[in-house]
């Protein structure tokens, strides 16, 4: 995927590939350039966009709808699923993306489930790949073609680049930071909801929510909001992304889940804060919920709403 240039704003826009061959790692950043920088230069974004199409390819689209039983397996209950699909693509993936990085790093999904240490790479100085292999497991499960595969390029707590693929939709939409955001080569735009509309707001499923975060969400329970569960997390940011779906209110911060959608409804011009008021840190530590929307005031009536729940 190259981001043509001069297509997100008056300063221009560079090409979304990285300048130097696969297999080079990050190098010192030039004068003027940040760390950032560097790590964006060192990686062919475009290979990655082609790791991830081949993992879907390989790992998960063979078993989509072809799950056999004890492929199935409960992690922390009945509605916390892994698959074959989640734990082969995760590791195709992590083979792929740190041969196109070296020295970089992998925060998986399932990686952290069997060692929680992984997470302590986000606090590391090396770039980081933070990786759902299926993200919607449970859609994926039950034949539902709404799924995603997420991958996020982060350094020092900074997201630099995603990717956000449903292979049984076949979308795949790319954002790099400051370069701006495609979904199957087309710019995407957030905009900003029509005045007076119903705003559509996915929330934490019920499934996933202690009785204090459903005091939270029933802030939303009002006259111009409509709530609904989410599905896959990666699929709603999309939806903001494009301009189909208002806001979330997530009551998570599973790396996982949330950076590659974060910064693609960034960069698509869309905002998300936390209940704070602060950014949404992908290393943790953030007040929740917090929510991600298609504009700025959007985002702040979503917060003033989960902030007065009903009593």
């Amino acid at each position: 995927m190259t981001v043509p240039a001069g297509a997100a704003g008056a300063a221009g826009v560079a090409g979304a590939s990285g300048g130097t061959a696969a297999g080079a790692g990050p190098t010192a950043a030039a004068d003027g350039a940040t760390a950032a920088d560097a790590v964006l230069a060192a990686v062919d974004l475009d290979a990655v966009e082609k790791a991830v199409r081949e993992a879907a390819a390989a790992e998960i689209l063979p078993r989509f709808r072809q799950l056999a039983a004890h492929e199935v397996i409960e992690k922390n209950g009945p509605h916390d699923l892994v698959t074959i699909a989640d734990r082969r693509a995760e590791e195709h993936l992590t083979a792929a993306l740190t041969a196109l990085l070296p020295g970089s790093a992998v925060v998986g999904e399932e990686a952290v489930h069997a060692d929680p240490r992984v997470l302590d790479a986000l606090h590391g100085d090396a770039p980081v790949w933070i990786v759902d292999p299926v993200d919607g497991t449970r859609q994926f499960v039950h034949g539902d073609p709404g799924f995603s595969t997420l991958v996020a390029l982060a350094h020092r707590g900074e997201l630099l680049a995603s990717w956000t693929y449903a292979p049984a939709l076949e979308e795949m939409a790319v954002a790099v930071r400051g370069r701006g955001a495609l979904l199957n080569g087309r710019r995407l735009r957030s905009g900003a909801p029509h005045e007076g509309k119903t705003l559509e707001v996915a929330m934490s499923h019920h499934d996933f929510t202690t009785v204090a975060e459903k005091r939270a969400l029933s802030g939303l329970v009002c006259e111009g909001i409509a709530p609904r569960p989410c599905g896959s997390a990666g699929l709603e940011y999309l939806a903001i992304a494009r301009g189909t779906l208002e806001a979330t209110a997530f009551t998570w911060e599973n790396p996982w889940d949330h950076a590659a959608g974060l910064l693609l409804v960034e960069e698509a011009g869309g905002s998300s804060m936390t209940l704070s008021g602060d950014p949404f840190r992908i290393a943790g530590g953030n007040t929740l919920p917090f929510t991600a929307a298609r504009d700025t005031a959007t985002a702040r009536r979503i917060l003033d709403l989960l902030a007065a729940p009903v009593a």
